[in-house]
């Protein structure tokens, strides 16, 4: 025992990798083996020396770029290129102050970027919080609790009940042994554990001779023997594939990056072609074409663009933390709304996560029992022979069902008691025990029956072995009874008789069980077999002798129910476009049933009907026996996936991805992590989420409630269309300052706009009145359309000939009332104010236009619904007012003062464009 253990002793990426055998699959003795360890096991030297060859049992930090390349990073944006030239022009023109505030544009864009870095270091940390601190080991022929990080491979550990597994372990041992493991599965219900080898090529969830790293014991103890540590577990493979996962960029970032380079490319020819024009035609002088280009490009370039859609971006946040949907990260919030298909973990999140009893078989009779979930809220009724809901169920009139029910609340270890929800409501109920057993006693509960004066006597524990539970009761009156339950095969198997309606015992009809426990399966409920006899009298006879000739009750059908709130969102995903794929560990039958009960099977979206060669559910194994080719053929057909590992979510991901699907993924588990990491938007469950999954998700439901990510993709949808109004309003802005500086020096005429005056109105229009559109509410339609192209430009034909055309008009108004002035005589800084309050005005006017983007705005909706637009109109009006009355102003701007006579024409000609591009919306509402 004197050397470390080969590390390839075990591969959890799955048998024989590297020629090592799968400790799962080998004999105990076999891996003690392999681990030259024994079931006694290992001395402190021994164990020291085997720290220092394989480490310490953490998860060691990645590697992480050094701060200055992290910083910029954040640079690295056309737009952002866009906003350091403009600063640089500036510089040259020796304008310090608008240098200043275009760099700081820049810097405060890179910044919140920065800080919103990090996600997958901080899932890497959320996953080591989830291991244990100390370990219960076998040091020198003793029993001794050591750091969980001092724990070898060939450690002997010891849990129980309560314990975090310190690291991946080889049970040598196991005494009624179940592991809460649906952080790693998504399996609902815990694990049962056992000495015996599995198949080497088991998945995680099967490989029952295994305790994981950081999973929890939920009942029993056992010992086994350390096979893996640290970053060689289970949980430790997670954490390196999260950490091999690339983020994505948005669609909206792929967008705005095509739009500035074509932006880019389109300033650099303009400005090409009117410095050849200037010079070759007109003949200006070097200096005077610097100072035209410079202006031109300040005028094209859209310094607020990134600035707006950051803030947009900022607010819909907000919005969305109002409804229970946390961002971590602000694109996520327009990626939402581009979102295709929602993948979505079962387990916690499209159910609740409580084991629920749904019906009760007795030998005659159904009865169907109400609510959901462990607070004792429905009803047990008897099915009528049309199958639907009779008279309510009577433990006096129904002696079957009190038979069953009675079983079931004494034969049981679990409580329910009120307080300390998981919702955090203070009336709530909440399970102490195991869920399957807080699904029956709840039915008792629901069903009526009193357990007051009644007295446990003796109880054979669950063992996985036998699969069953029971009990010897006193009744109130002194009788001995004696009460079972557990798997069906194994309760049928120790009974002769069974219960009647009446109460009364009659022959056992084998036959009739195993149908109505066939149908109960293949509605993908969980099934427990109740019995009871009269205890013997002899006080000496042990439990289990009594076991046999039993009395069969009944049968119970459990399942973990869907959230009533996520069938309806599903339903409005699809009515959205979106669908819904459930990805779980559990069995391809359960997932089936919950699938086709929540409208996920056999639904279709978007008017795509599910392939006819699909399968209506793949399993992890035959997911794995595909090519990535054969997966992307049926991944977008196939809604529900059974039996999956961390690897096969990633790989559904991705293939969805292949075929161009803006993905979002759901999960509350750590094995969730690496695909919330992959997908276009993770999305983790907020209150039985794990600190890893939160971490590593972009988006947090505070409530857990898969209804909330239907409205997350709502403000998502909402949120790109105000950033397309935003868009919309800004770029005529550009489009007409450049148009109007273009033409001066194309026509060798007086420059209507200085540079910096050009600056003032981006300004004011970026920081006032564009703002106001941030605020807009959701259009009427917004979830009645399919989603958007993400390949798809942030502007249509249509909207770019508006643009254009509202350049035009606002342009060649400021040109008129420019030249105008100057055909009068007016002094050139008075005229150059008057073309300033033209382009704020004709904007204002303009504003109006956007906030609907295809409906008319001439209707009194438009004068309402946001008193943002408001108070933006008036901030622009007052800073106007200063730029045209303050003498400061004159000094830093070229203004000067202008009378009411320049009001009057630059308002009437704002009222006139506010018409004309109604009319522009309403020709291209009639083509489209």
């Amino acid at each position: 025992m004197g050397s470390a253990p080969d590390a390839s002793v075990e591969s959890t990426a799955g048998p024989g990798a590297g020629g090592a055998p799968a400790p799962w699959s080998l004999a105990p003795d076999a891996v003690l083996a392999a681990l030259r360890a024994d079931a006694g096991g290992l001395g402190s030297a021994d164990a020291a020396t085997r720290l220092a060859e394989v480490g310490a049992n953490r998860l060691p930090p990645p590697e992480r770029d050094p701060l200055w390349k992290r910083v910029l990073v954040h640079f690295d944006d056309i737009l952002i290129y866009i906003l350091l030239v403009s600063a640089v022009l500036k510089a040259i023109l020796g304008d310090w102050v608008d240098f200043t505030v275009i760099l700081a544009v820049a810097v405060i864009n890179a910044a919140i970027g920065f800080i919103q870095e990090g996600r997958a270091e901080s899932a890497l940390d959320g996953i080591r919080q989830m291991l244990s601190v100390h370990a219960e080991t076998r040091r020198d022929g003793a029993w001794a609790k050591v750091d969980a990080d001092d724990v070898v491979p060939g450690d002997v550990v010891r849990v129980r009940s309560g314990d975090k597994v310190p690291a991946d372990v080889r049970l040598l041992q196991a005494t009624n042994l179940r592991v809460e493991e649906s952080a790693l599965t998504g399996e609902s219900v815990a694990a049962a554990k056992s000495v015996d080898a599995v198949a080497a090529d088991a998945g995680v969830g099967d490989r029952t001779s295994m305790l994981f790293s950081g999973t929890l014991v939920a009942a029993g103890q056992g010992v086994g023997v350390v096979t893996a540590t640290g970053e060689a577990t289970e949980i430790g493979r997670i954490q390196t594939m999260i950490s091999e996962v690339t983020s994505l960029e948005t669609p909206l970032t792929r967008q705005l990056d095509r739009f500035g380079k074509a932006l880019a490319v389109l300033i650099l020819g303009m400005a090409v072609v009117m410095v050849l024009v200037g010079r070759l035609v007109h003949d200006f002088s070097v200096a005077e074409l610097v100072s035209a280009s410079i202006g031109f490009a300040v005028a094209a370039v859209p310094e607020g663009l990134p600035a707006l859609v950051t803030i947009t971006l900022a607010l819909g946040v907000q919005q969305m933390a109002r409804r229970r949907a946390i961002t971590r990260k602000l694109p996520a919030v327009e990626t939402l709304g581009s979102v295709t298909t929602v993948c979505s973990d079962k387990t916690g999140t499209l159910t609740k996560n409580e084991m629920t009893a749904r019906s009760v078989r007795t030998g005659a009779r159904e009865f169907a029992v109400s609510g959901v979930g462990y607070a004792p809220d429905g009803e047990v009724a008897l099915v009528g022979p049309d199958g639907g809901r009779g008279r309510h169920a009577d433990l006096t009139e129904d002696p079957d069902l009190a038979a069953v029910a009675t079983v079931m609340m004494l034969c049981n270890d679990a409580r329910i008691v009120v307080g300390g929800s998981d919702d955090g409501g203070a009336g709530g109920w909440r399970l102490v025990g195991e869920p399957t057993e807080g699904a029956v006693r709840t039915l008792g509960m629901k069903a009526g029956v009193d357990p007051v004066g009644w007295s446990r006597v003796a109880v054979v524990p669950f063992e996985s072995e036998n699969k069953f539970m029971a009990t010897q009761d006193r009744d109130p009156d002194g009788g001995l009874h004696v009460h079972l339950k557990g798997a069906p095969d194994r309760v049928l198997d120790r009974c002769a008789t069974q219960t009647s309606p009446a109460g009364a015992s009659e022959p056992l009809d084998r036959a009739f069980w195993e149908r109505q426990i066939d149908a109960l399966g293949g509605q993908g409920l969980r099934v427990l077999a109740a019995a009871r006899r009269s205890a013997p009298t002899d006080p000496a006879a042990e439990l289990v002798e009594t076991l046999t000739d039993l009395e069969l009750c009944g049968l119970v059908g459990i399942v973990d129910p869907p959230r009533p709130e996520a069938v309806d969102a599903i339903a409005q995903c699809r009515d959205a476009g979106i669908r819904v794929k459930m990805i779980t560990g559990d069995h391809a039958g359960t997932a089936v049933a919950i699938g086709r009960e929540m409208g996920i099977v056999g639904a279709a979206a978007g008017g795509r009907d599910a392939g006819a060669d699909a399968p209506a559910v793949l399993t992890g194994p035959e997911l794995e026996a595909m090519t990535t080719e054969e997966l992307r053929a049926v991944v977008r057909d196939v809604d529900v996936y059974a039996r999956t590992s961390p690897e096969h979510k990633i790989r559904i991901v991705s293939a969805l991805q292949a075929h161009g699907e803006v993905v979002a993924m759901t999960g509350d588990g750590v094995n969730d992590a690496p695909a919330l990491t992959q997908a276009d938007v993770g999305v983790a469950m907020g209150i039985k989420g794990t600190e890893a999954t939160k971490e590593a998700a972009e988006v947090v439901l505070a409530d857990d409630n898969f209804a909330t990510i239907e409205r997350a993709v709502e403000e998502g949808r909402r949120i790109y269309d105000n950033i397309r109004k935003s868009v919309l309003f800004l770029l005529p802005t550009n489009g007409a300052q450049s148009l109007v500086i273009l033409v001066a020096v194309l026509f060798g005429l007086t420059l209507p706009l200085a540079p910096v005056q050009v600056l003032w109105i981006n300004m004011i229009t970026a920081v006032t009145l564009s703002l106001g559109l941030a605020y807009e509410r959701a259009e009427p339609d917004v979830m009645r359309r399919p989603p958007r192209d993400p390949g798809a430009s942030i502007l249509d034909a249509v909207f770019v000939r508006r643009i254009l055309v509202v350049s035009l008009l606002i342009g060649g108004a400021t040109m008129l009332v420019f030249y105008a002035e100057r055909a009068q005589d007016t002094p050139l800084a008075e005229a150059q104010t008057t073309a300033v309050t033209m382009l704020a005005l004709g904007q204002l006017a303009y504003l109006f236009n956007c906030r609907f983007l295809d409906r008319s705005s001439v209707t009194l909706d438009v004068l309402r619904g946001n008193r943002v637009i408001w108070i933006s109109a008036g901030a622009l009006i007052a800073l106007q007012c200063v730029f045209v009355y303050a003498p400061f102003m004159h000094d830093w701007f070229d203004a000067a003062p202008i009378g009411l006579e320049e009001w009057g024409k630059t308002l009437g000609l704002s009222v006139v464009v506010f018409v004309l591009v109604e009319g522009v919306k309403w020709w291209g509402a009639r083509r489209h």
